[in-house]
Formats: structure tokens, C-alpha cells, sequence
């Protein structure tokens, strides 16, 4: 029979197999787990040597689960995740929700969607714990461990549960009034291809995003080019505030600069709507009480 002490043992080390073998990186998985990388490598190098087989091939750049490790996650993942939502739901019984909740968000989102119901939904659970990792890339949320994210509705993935949390938005072609001042007229989404242009790079397959149009029903894509290219609509707003040329950026992120002066519009009848930003998670979870509370707090409402 084994001892409470050993099972424990491998359970902690085979929850940290598991989360390295998801993610391939000891450095991501350290941090999620909240150790360092010479006691995660400890606690993996100590599995191994009692199963007597590796379970991870370890190279500069990856790690990556032998045939042996692929097995046993796919015999014990299952039942992790059975354990973790047995336990979340566990605060049912309690007077206050409590729990912790990982999202993953675009800076944007962040700062228009998130952080003001965040600043409603907190003072009132306490024991409610939110980590919020602001990010690009459209981030595989299972493999990453996160409990949801929060996307532009046409970014999500189909077997996903969505629930808007943001009215639907539209993008906008803006400039400073020096810059348009400065550079031939722009009557037609074609004419871009002769301006400098800001361009974001997504990082997840790694190219540019063409801009996107529609005008009576006719939708046209334009591939413009300049010299800024940025991965963050942050960093685009600030160098065409700068003068650095023509962005393609939300219009509630620019409607004050608009308002006051700082920026102006072009193409306004080329722009159109598209869905909101998304609260999105795995079909096949069941939400834990004090997750079910977050998306009700967020859920968007006319």
C-alpha cells in the first residue's frame, strides 16, 4: 500500500510533468506553477528516477514528452482536471466564493473591457483571485492552463463557448492633421498603398494583418506597408499620435484623440462593424462557481 506521503509526492510531481509537458517550456510551466526552474527540473528529474523511464526529451530551444510521457498524460490528464473541478466546486458549500481564475487578454481589452468590471466585481469576493496576462497572441488557453480569454469575437476558435462582453466596435483609419496635411489625399482604401503605414504583427502565425473594408456589401482587403510595424495596438496609437503615419485602430481607443483635435478619420464609410470582444473558454469545462460569477459580471448587456 502506499503511504499518504508518497502519493502525495507524486501527485504534486505529476501535476508539474503535466503542466511541463503542456506548455514545453520549463520556464512558462515554473511560472505558472509558482517555482523556481531548479526545483521544477528537481521535481521531474525525481519522478523520472522513481518510474525508472524519462518522460521528457530536453533540448536548448524545446522540451517535449517521450512516447513514455505521452502515455501517461494521456492516462492521468483527465483525472487532473476531474480533481481540480471537484475541488473548485468545493466553495459551493462556502459563505463566499473563492477561487482563482487565469485570463489571458489583449492590452485593450485589458484597459476598456476587463479592468472596470474587475474594479466592480473584486471588492465584493475577497477570496475571489484573478490573474490577468495581457497578450497577442491568440493563446491555446488549455495548454496554457488559463481558465478563459478574451478576444475579438471573429478571432475564436469553433469549439468554443463565447459570451460577448463588449458591444460590437469598428476600426478606424486615423492620422495626425500634420501628417494628412502633408501627403496626397486618401478617397479610396487603395489609395493606403501609397502612405506610410503603422502594420501589427500577429505573433501567433507570425504575419502582418491586412487591412479589411466593406462598403455597400463589397468587402475589400488592402496589404499596406510603412515603416513601423508593432505587435501591440498600444504602441501603434502612440507613434501615429507621433506623426509616424496612418493607423488602423479601434474607435473607442481613439475617439478621444479624434474629439480633441490630435487625430483624424478618413474612409469613415469604408469602416465596418465587427463583433465585440469575446469571453471564450472550453465547451467541454464546466465552470467553477466563482468563474460563473466573473462571466456573469462581464457578460455584455444592450
Amino acid at each position: 500500500m502506499v503511504s499518504p506521503h508518497v502519493a502525495g509526492e507524486h501527485y504534486n510531481d505529476l501535476q508539474a510533468f503535466l503542466v511541463v509537458a503542456r506548455v514545453g517550456s520549463f520556464t512558462r510551466a515554473a511560472a505558472q506553477l509558482g517555482l523556481s526552474q531548479s526545483a521544477l527540473s528537481h521535481k521531474i528529474r525525481g519522478l523520472e528516477a522513481r518510474l525508472g523511464i524519462r518522460l521528457l526529451t530536453r533540448t536548448t530551444r524545446s522540451v517535449s514528452p517521450t512516447e513514455a510521457g505521452e502515455r501517461l498524460m494521456q492516462a492521468t490528464a483527465a483525472n487532473f482536471e476531474n480533481i481540480d473541478l471537484a475541488l473548485a466546486s468545493l466553495s459551493e458549500l462556502r459563505d463566499k466564493p473563492s477561487g482563482n481564475i487565469r485570463l489571458t487578454t489583449s492590452e485593450h481589452a485589458a484597459a476598456s473591457i476587463l479592468w472596470p468590471a474587475l474594479e466592480r466585481f473584486l471588492p465584493k469576493y475577497p477570496d475571489i483571485h484573478v490573474e490577468v496576462i495581457s497578450d497577442s497572441t491568440l493563446t491555446d488557453i488549455a495548454a496554457e492552463r488559463f481558465d478563459a480569454g478574451i478576444r475579438l469575437g471573429e478571432q475564436l476558435a469553433k469549439d468554443m463557448i463565447a459570451i460577448p462582453i463588449g458591444p460590437p466596435t469598428r476600426l478606424v483609419v486615423v492620422a495626425t492633421p500634420a501628417y494628412f496635411a502633408a501627403h496626397a489625399p486618401i478617397r479610396t482604401p487603395h489609395d493606403l498603398t501609397a502612405h506610410d503605414c503603422i502594420n501589427i504583427r500577429f505573433l501567433t502565425h507570425g504575419g502582418l494583418y491586412t487591412w479589411e473594408f466593406e462598403k455597400k456589401g463589397r468587402a475589400l482587403k488592402v496589404r499596406v506597408e510603412g515603416r513601423l510595424i508593432f505587435n501591440s495596438i498600444e504602441r501603434i496609437r502612440v507613434a501615429v499620435l507621433a506623426g509616424f503615419g496612418i493607423a488602423y485602430l479601434p474607435e473607442g481607443m481613439v475617439s478621444d484623440d479624434m474629439s480633441a483635435g490630435r487625430l483624424q478619420q478618413v474612409l469613415d464609410d469604408w469602416c465596418p462593424l465587427f463583433p465585440g470582444y469575446h469571453l471564450y473558454y472550453p465547451s467541454r469545462r464546466q465552470p467553477s462557481p466563482a468563474f460563473a460569477l466573473l462571466v456573469e459580471a462581464l457578460r455584455y448587456r444592450k
